[in-house]
């Protein structure tokens, strides 16, 4: 249970992600900036934690060993994951743009086959298998998915056609984004790196891409307001150290086991039930009607399905080496 724990307090952090961005837009602050700041601000903090911990030599290291990997996934995980949400979110609520954001259960598990584990084969060698699509994980996520669709609902019909598919289409790439570059580079790293470093190592590979951003930024909408650099500062601790930190560290967990991986990636689910309370407490969004309430039911019934799945495996593997 604990990688299940760990997942739902990133998911509670994540959530701040949402709401703050959406504060931002409000408050007309662009996305370039609201993704590239987040960034920027992480990195001397995550330098900090690291150097306190005398890794920061194992991290160099290893982004001088294999650059072109730590760029392209690092890129892939951070990058197009985060752009992506912030680019939504200028034209989508906090509370639909963290419903649209599951997604990512379901795109996660689809990743599964792009990865290879090592078996026992008939004739006794070890061999490299690719990996299979966990159905029952996967009936679980379609549930939980199901429910944030239903919450959703009553709020998508009053948005355009084309700002849904400006919201849906960069979300949708993201929810790939995200877990496919945090697996690359667990199966880069092979257990070199603890949960800072590799963050910090993420960080600073993906450091072009958020150049490259701000650049755009400057020449098109100018500097960014104080009160946006301010948040976005929230952010880079709660939802890019504290929250990325505890996700990291829950997949590490469960890296070898597709099931539970799909387990601690379907707590993300979570994020926008947070995001919608705190939109309501900050932002003083409507209250959840009987409709919203219903998509709850279905997302807590899909992560209690999830928790129970996860942990009857965990109870037979403990009997079985027992």
């Amino acid at each position: 249970m604990r990688p299940i724990i760990l997942g739902i307090f990133a998911a509670l952090f994540f959530a701040f992600t949402f709401v703050l961005n959406q504060s931002m837009e409000i408050g007309g602050g662009s996305w370039l900036w609201s993704a590239s700041l987040r960034y920027f601000f992480m990195l001397p903090l995550l330098i900090l934690i690291v150097v306190c911990r005398n890794n920061l030599m194992v991290v160099w290291q290893e982004l001088k060993e294999n650059p072109a990997s730590w760029l392209i996934w690092s890129t892939v995980g951070f990058g197009f994951f985060y752009a992506g949400i912030c680019f939504a979110g200028a034209y989508g609520p906090g509370w639909l743009v963290a419903g649209t954001w599951q997604l990512t259960i379901i795109s996660g598990i689809f990743l599964t086959p792009l990865f290879y584990e090592n078996k026992i084969g008939r004739d006794g060698n070890l061999q490299s298998v690719r990996k299979k699509i966990p159905l029952k994980s996967l009936t679980f996520s379609i549930l939980i998915v199901v429910g944030v669709i239903i919450m959703q609902l009553e709020f998508a019909v009053s948005i355009s056609l084309k700002d849904a598919l400006f919201c849906l289409i960069p979300i949708l790439i993201a929810s790939f984004a995200y877990p496919l570059g945090n697996r690359k580079m667990m199966e880069l790293c092979n257990d070199r790196l603890d949960v800072f470093q590799r963050v910090l190592g993420m960080t600073i590979a993906s450091l072009p891409f958020w150049i490259l951003l701000s650049i755009i930024g400057v020449l098109t909408v100018g500097l960014p307001g104080k009160q946006q650099v301010g948040q976005s500062a929230i952010v880079a601790v709660f939802s890019g150290i504290i929250a990325t930190v505890l996700f990291f560290a829950a997949t590490d967990l469960v890296k070898d086991n597709m099931v539970k991986l799909g387990a601690v990636e379907a707590t993300q689910s979570l994020e926008v039930l947070f995001a919608l309370f705190g939109e309501i407490i900050f932002l003083s969004s409507p209250l959840p009607t009987s409709i919203s309430l219903l998509g709850i039911c279905f997302v807590m019934l899909g992560m209690i399905l999830h928790s129970v799945y996860s942990s009857k495996k965990i109870h037979i593997n403990s009997s079985i080496e027992a």
